[in-house]
């Protein structure tokens, strides 16, 4: 189960966040300030799995921006870098070659939220087809 999402830049500042499970505001601030030291001082040639607590944190970057991810110790670590990937690759299909800027400036939109709750849902993976999420978020376009 993903425990939560967190999109964060080099500096630490979280661009997006979205947690599975509760947890207080104080506690969510640790986390993030957590996350961000670990992934970010990593050498990169180290693996993109590192244990966090009691869970293990899938991260990547892209340019800027870190896309980290806590799941439980006990799952797939490939199947979760590939969501990182793919979400990263319908997020350049709706922002033509995303980066930061785009998630600051077009958050009102509130698409990159949509686009997450397309593919996992409580936690869970759903939808593993770009081209499913693509034409469903094309449908959810037009309602607007």
């Amino acid at each position: 189960m993903i425990r939560f999402i967190l999109l964060q830049n080099r500096q630490g500042k979280t661009r997006l966040a979205k947690y599975y499970v509760p947890l207080e505001d104080s506690e969510k601030h640790k986390v993030e300030y957590e996350v961000h030291r670990l992934v970010v001082n990593r050498d990169p040639k180290f693996t993109n799995f590192v244990e966090f607590r009691t869970h293990k944190v899938i991260y990547r970057r892209y340019a800027g921006l870190f896309f980290s991810l806590c799941v439980d110790i006990t799952d797939n670590e490939l199947a979760y870098l590939e969501c990182i990937h793919l979400f990263v690759e319908i997020l350049d299909h709706f922002f033509s070659n995303v980066c930061e800027l785009d998630l600051v400036f077009n958050f009102h939109k509130v698409l990159v939220y949509l686009i997450l709750d397309e593919f996992i849902l409580a936690g869970e993976l759903q939808e593993t087809s770009k081209r499913a999420i693509i034409e469903r978020m094309g449908e959810l376009e037009k309602l607007e």
